[in-house]
C-alpha cells in the first residue's frame, strides 16, 4: 500500500539522512532563511529541492494547482499571504514562477467547460484566475495543433503570474529598489531540462550557466543590454 512506503520512506530518513545531517536539522530549528521562494504546480511529478537540488531551508514554496497567483487583492488569498510572508518576513530576493510540460491544469483550461460539474471547484478556480491566460491563448493562438497549443498556454500562464506578481506592492517596491528578481521557468518533465524566459528575444530557452531574470516593468523602456 503507498502509505506503507511513505512510513517506511519517513523511517528511511530519520534513520539514515536525518542521522548523517543532524547539525544541519539543529541549526533550521532556530529559523529559517531562505533566499528564493519558488511557486510551482502541485503535479506530483514536481519536486522543486529535487530538479534544483537545494537542501532543507534553502527554497520557500508555495504549490497550488496550476501553479496560480491571484491579482494582489484578491480576498483570503493564501498565496498572497505565503508572498508577503516570503517578501516581508524573510526578505527574499529572487521569486521563481515554473510551469512544467503535461500540465493537467492548463490541459483542463483549454477545455473548462468540461469541467464545470465532473470538478467544479477545479473549475471555479482556473475560470476565476486563468481565465487571462486562456483568452489570450483562444485569441490569438487558437489554430495551433493540440500540443503546440498547450505548450503556449503552459508558457503564457508563467508569463501571466509574473504580472500578478507585479501587483503585490511589496513585490513592486522591492523590484523598484533592485532588492528582489522574477524569473519565469519551465520545468520539461521529459528531459529534466528547464526553460528560462529570456525577454530579449521574447522567447523560453534552456537554462544552463546564468539566469534570465524578467524585466523589471518599473523602469520603463528597459535595455537590452541590461539581462
Amino acid at each position: 500500500m503507498p502509505i506503507k512506503r511513505i512510513i517506511a520512506g519517513l523511517n528511511e530518513f530519520h534513520d539514515n539522512y536525518f542521522i548523517n545531517h543532524r547539525e544541519l536539522f539543529e541549526q533550521l530549528s532556530h529559523g529559517q532563511n531562505p533566499e528564493v521562494l519558488f511557486i510551482t504546480c502541485s503535479d506530483s511529478r514536481i519536486d522543486p529541492c529535487l530538479i534544483t537540488q537545494s537542501l532543507p531551508g534553502e527554497l520557500f514554496v508555495i504549490r497550488n494547482v496550476g501553479n496560480i497567483i491571484p491579482a494582489y487583492g484578491t480576498p483570503k488569498s493564501g498565496e498572497a499571504a505565503g508572498i508577503e510572508y516570503a517578501v516581508e518576513a524573510l526578505d527574499i530576493r529572487d521569486i521563481v514562477i515554473c510551469g512544467h510540460s503535461h500540465c493537467g491544469a492548463m490541459r483542463g483550461l483549454l477545455q473548462i467547460g468540461n469541467l464545470s460539474q465532473q470538478m467544479p471547484l477545479v473549475y471555479d478556480w482556473l475560470k476565476q484566475y486563468a481565465e487571462p491566460t486562456r483568452r489570450i491563448v483562444l485569441d490569438n493562438y487558437k489554430d495551433y495543433p493540440a500540443d503546440k497549443l498547450l505548450k503556449i498556454t503552459i508558457e503564457q500562464n508563467v508569463l501571466t503570474q509574473i504580472e500578478n506578481l507585479e501587483t503585490y506592492p511589496s513585490v513592486r517596491s522591492k523590484l523598484h529598489s533592485g532588492k528582489l528578481t522574477l524569473h519565469a521557468w519551465i520545468y520539461e518533465i521529459e528531459t529534466g531540462e528547464v526553460f528560462a524566459y529570456d525577454a530579449n528575444i521574447g522567447q523560453f530557452k534552456i537554462l544552463d550557466n546564468r539566469p534570465f531574470p524578467v524585466p523589471n516593468p518599473l523602469l520603463g523602456a528597459y535595455s537590452k543590454n541590461a539581462v
